[in-house]
């Protein structure tokens, strides 16, 4: 017999037994996906955000199908509405939430929080945060390098050139959080949208004692315990020299806002108030 059909028939004997191996392997370990995470996976909006906590929307498509109820599951992408389709194809009823927003935490412009440094290193907020507080004399305040821009896949953020903050596009933030998790210095917070887009807020997160705080910036929050004091439904407390507005409990009432002796309590989209006979 000659060395090549000697040869052929080995390199047979090889690949049918490779093929058997592989074959057998392939089943013993095949994954079978449930047709519905597909099903899923077509109407949500392929965004691949991560804002829903899972890796794209692959993932929480798994993930909803893996549930035993749809509660602590959302597309923030989506909404309501989508979340109602998905609950639909699984059989889930679904609890409608409040719809939620970014919202910047820090009113320090350039006019209310001068500059004493400057800062000449690599234009990226996380860089600079770890180098030291920033060219202001608050450490907690933001930075302004826009971390936050470049995480937003939707346009929905942007800085203001003239105060040098960022501000959120209202009609596109689908609240996914990634700005939220670029942000260093943990300035921006995911709140809820409120009715007719009303808000208020404490717009500070500086943490100093009131007179530093006050010295660094002019609308700083001095934790002076007044807006908590004002509060008739316990939405304000007061914690390491920092008032918060719990926006589950906030009515709007603004009461908070009119004692506030520094206006660090931001109020967004309300009409202006009517002035009291001895303002007038």
């Amino acid at each position: 017999m000659s060395i090549i059909l000697i040869s052929v028939i080995l390199l047979a004997i090889v690949g049918g037994t490779s093929a058997i191996i592989l074959y057998v392997v392939a089943n013993r370990f095949q994954v079978v996906e449930d047709k519905r995470v597909n099903l899923l996976e077509e109407i949500l909006p392929a965004a691949n955000c991560g804002g829903c906590g899972y890796p794209g929307c692959h993932g929480f498509a798994e993930a909803c199908v893996k549930a035993s109820s749809l509660n602590g599951l959302r597309c923030p992408v989506g909404g309501d509405e989508l979340m109602s389709r998905v609950g639909g194809l699984l059989g889930f009823e679904v609890q409608v939430t409040a719809p939620m927003i970014a919202v910047v935490r820090c009113n320090g412009s350039c006019d209310n929080r001068p500059r004493t440094s400057q800062y000449d290193g690599a234009k990226s907020c996380a860089v600079e945060s770890m180098l030291y507080g920033g060219e202001t004399g608050c450490s907690f305040g933001c930075l302004s390098h826009g971390d936050c821009v470049k995480a937003c896949m939707f346009d929905a953020i942007y800085i203001n050139e003239q105060t040098l903050l960022p501000e959120v596009v209202e009609d596109k933030c689908t609240a996914c959080g990634a700005c939220v998790k670029a942000c260093p210095k943990n300035i921006i917070e995911l709140r809820k949208k409120g009715e007719k887009s009303h808000r208020i807020f404490v717009n500070c997160v500086n943490k100093d004692k009131g007179a530093i705080s006050r010295k660094a910036c002019s609308v700083s929050c001095i934790a002076c315990s007044k807006c908590r004091q004002v509060c008739s439904y316990n939405a304000i407390t007061i914690a390491n020299n920092l008032a918060y507005i719990d926006c589950n409990l906030c009515t709007l009432c603004r009461a908070c806002v009119e004692v506030c002796p520094t206006s660090a309590i931001a109020e967004l989209n309300f009409p202006p108030q009517k002035k009291t006979e001895a303002e007038e």
